[in-house]
């Protein structure tokens, strides 16, 4: 019985994988779009103007059971690195009814820069974003280091934070 081929097929396999996995983590550093927006307050921003930060952008609705889950952990996020060169924003889809995002945003005292996607366009230039929640997680350079669809695994996403925010 020859044992060294199915060795070679494993370490093949391996390798194949070892470089798929490298050239995904190589092909998520793409740039984020460059978008405007406008927040709740008024106030308006770009992803332009966010470089230098590290930056979650979490796409959501009040109508997403899911979203409306992980809020919370989406603030603690934000408190646990705001003083660090973060910052976060919530875009709300178009779908959305204003006056929900509004009141949402209101009740729960959401600590960062919410904005309502009216036209689309931002989910659009993310990649056109359907499902929610989505989250992106921009690094120092205004480039794509993760995208999350559905929950982050919160643990992971505060260690890759405490990463890019040591690299900055």
């Amino acid at each position: 019985m020859n044992l060294r081929r199915p060795i070679v097929g494993v370490a093949a396999a391996l390798a194949l994988a070892a470089g798929v996995l490298a050239w995904q983590s190589m092909a998520t550093l793409e740039p984020a779009p460059e978008v405007s927006y406008t927040l709740l307050d008024g106030s308006t921003g770009s992803t332009a103007a966010l470089k230098g930060k590290v930056v979650l952008v979490n796409f959501w609705a009040t109508s997403c059971v899911t979203c409306v889950k992980e809020m919370p952990q989406i603030v603690a996020t934000h408190n646990k690195f705001k003083d660090r060169n973060f910052e976060t924003i919530a875009v709300a889809m178009s779908y959305d009814p204003p006056a929900y995002v509004s009141k949402f945003a209101q009740t729960r005292q959401l600590p960062f820069g919410v904005a309502i996607d009216n036209t689309g366009q931002i989910a659009e230039r993310f990649g056109d974003v359907k499902l929610t929640p989505t989250t992106f997680l921009l690094d120092q350079q205004g480039r794509i280091v993760k995208r999350y669809v559905g929950e982050p695994d919160f643990a992971a996403l505060h260690a890759l934070v405490e990463d890019l925010l040591k690299k900055g």
